[in-house]
């Protein structure tokens, strides 16, 4: 298991890139994607899908990536048990249901 930071820095390494070349990639400087790939500064959403198509990897790959590291800190910020996992999965179904977009009806 590696975290978010971590799960970056491997990318970076095996895609050749130095700090500084991913960071230019994303619009960061080399210092700020350092304290990200060392879990001192959070990286903001709206860098995730330059952050994939500079790494070579699917944009969903990095959400998940990214999401799951969230998810998981908050977890363990407010000492939650494990009921909270099957808890976020059923109601990630229930969404998934609800948010379903209709399709368009020609006539």
């Amino acid at each position: 298991m590696e975290s978010f930071g971590d799960y970056i820095r491997r990318l970076r390494a095996e895609n050749g890139l130095n700090q500084t070349e991913l960071a230019a990639k994303i619009g960061l400087d080399s210092g700020g994607l350092s304290k990200v790939e060392n879990g001192k500064k959070e990286l903001k959403e709206t860098k995730l899908d330059l952050l994939a198509k500079a790494l070579k990897v699917d944009s969903k790959e990095i959400k998940e990536q990214y999401l799951s590291e969230k998810f998981a800190e908050d977890c363990f910020k407010y000492k939650c048990s494990e009921t909270v996992f099957h808890l976020a999965e059923e109601k990630a179904k229930y969404y998934k249901t609800v948010k379903v977009k209709q399709g368009n009806l020609n006539f």
